[in-house]
């Protein structure tokens, strides 16, 4: 009978598109969509989406050849999982009218109503309201499965399917909510969140903490990547569509895009050959995983500041994220936590670095949303405000993912068995092999 269960639900959300097909045209006076806009986040919604196959193939090189399709297909489940969920409920989750400032209606947008005809999301009156939807979409999507490298090759997958969507209703979408909405309490606050700092990298840091913690380790903790060739496959792919990511929050095709284009880059080059440095000092080859690796965290570091800083501090924020994470996984290698691919110490902690010199480095001549410029400059209080939010986002990060994997635990196990560990996630999981 528990076979049947999910299957059901699906025909369950299959009547309900039936129930609510969401036909009724919408149009909103003195709006005027803009076609290079139109066609600029049509792109960046592509390049995004791109990221999760890339992200299966960078974590995918890195574990064992026998965990190596189980691990990629983490990744791949999440497009369609969040895209059904995103679309139910998902974006009234995050985006929908306001309930204290933690959490959209879930009626809003309910089955996507209200996104049909010529409407448009507030703060973007020049792209239709549905295609910022299916913008926005592609976070939800990438940000459950950077989660995954940190409990790679003893998950079971059925489980990992749960505790996903639990994750994505309960952590990232009032985190986007709260960030990214108007009324959000974050942005009330004074956060800024270019890209997805906060709301992407340092929630699925922190969850990612929470499971290599309550999952423990695995019983052989080393191994060979099966393949760098995959990882150098899926930094390209990650390099190429963060363009996506950074330079299409800037909302159209303007001059801010082309700054946060520019600033992704740089960031990334700067903290790719740092890393490599870094483990050159340390007495090791300079290595493709550790150029790869370098590059992915200054692209986590830039995208809460992308479009807030000047290319020069870009450098400056990818030089430091190389240097803090390198030493975090240095760091991480001496304890027990069994973290398998450092999703913390370079995501968590990629953002969090990223979120506090957005703090340092933000300035009004880059983007007027800048209220405050940032401490480099002389003024403290968007320090202040990234720093007490960085505590509270890290707790609410950490604490519910804690319960949200218990919860899962409970109603299915989370943990495979000793034998099909050893055998293999691919195998045991999925009846497949390399």
């Amino acid at each position: 009978m528990k076979k049947i269960i999910p299957l059901l639900v699906l025909v369950l959300l299959g009547v309900l598109g039936l129930l609510f097909p969401s036909i009724d045209l919408t149009a909103l006076e003195k709006v005027e969509f803009d076609t290079g806009d139109t066609a600029w986040l049509l792109t960046s919604s592509a390049l995004v989406l791109i990221m999760t196959p890339g992200l299966a193939f960078f974590y995918g090189g890195m574990v064992s050849k026998k965990n190596v399709i189980s691990t990629m297909m983490q990744s791949f489940i999440c497009m369609c999982l969040m895209t059904i969920l995103w679309v139910i409920f998902g974006f009234s989750l995050a985006f929908g009218e306001d309930i204290g400032g933690i959490i959209g209606n879930p009626a809003t947008f309910f089955m996507m109503k209200g996104t049909l005809g010529e409407v448009a999301w507030g703060a973007l009156p020049t792209i239709p309201l549905v295609l910022f939807a299916m913008f926005q979409l592609k976070f939800a999507i990438i940000t459950p499965a950077l989660i995954t490298g940190a409990f790679a090759e003893r998950i079971r997958f059925n489980s990992y399917m749960l505790f996903i969507i639990l994750f994505g209703i309960f952590i990232y979408m009032p985190l986007a909510h709260a960030t990214w909405h108007p009324e959000g309490i974050l942005a009330k606050f004074g956060v800024l969140d270019f890209a997805g700092g906060t709301v992407v990298h340092m929630s699925a840091g922190w969850a990612a903490l929470a499971a290599a913690i309550y999952l423990k380790g695995r019983k052989t903790q080393t191994h060979n990547p099966a393949r760098i060739t995959y990882v150098i496959l899926g930094t390209a792919l990650l390099w190429f569509g963060w363009f996506g990511f950074n330079a299409g929050s800037a909302g159209g095709a303007n001059s801010l895009a082309a700054y946060a284009f520019a600033t992704t880059t740089t960031a990334s080059a700067m903290a790719a050959m740092a890393w490599i440095f870094v483990d050159i000092i340390r007495g090791k080859k300079p290595s493709a995983m550790g150029a790869c690796i370098g590059a992915v965290v200054g692209l986590v570091a830039i995208t809460p500041a992308a479009g807030f800083v000047s290319i020069p501090h870009a450098m400056v924020i990818g030089l430091i994220a190389a240097l803090v994470s390198n030493l975090v996984v240095y760091l991480r290698s001496k304890t027990s936590i069994d973290d398998t691919l450092d999703v913390f110490p370079c995501h968590g902690v990629g953002g969090m670095v990223g979120m506090i010199l957005t703090g340092v480095f933000a300035h009004h001549n880059v983007n007027p949303i800048v209220a405050d410029n940032g401490l480099f400059f002389g003024e403290t209080k968007l320090f202040i405000v990234h720093t007490v939010a960085l505590f509270a986002v890290s707790f609410f990060a950490f604490v519910g993912s804690l319960i949200l994997l218990k919860v899962t635990d409970l109603i299915s196990p989370l943990r495979v068995e000793e034998t099909e560990e050893e055998l293999g996630l691919d195998v045991t999981q999925h009846a497949e092999a390399l």
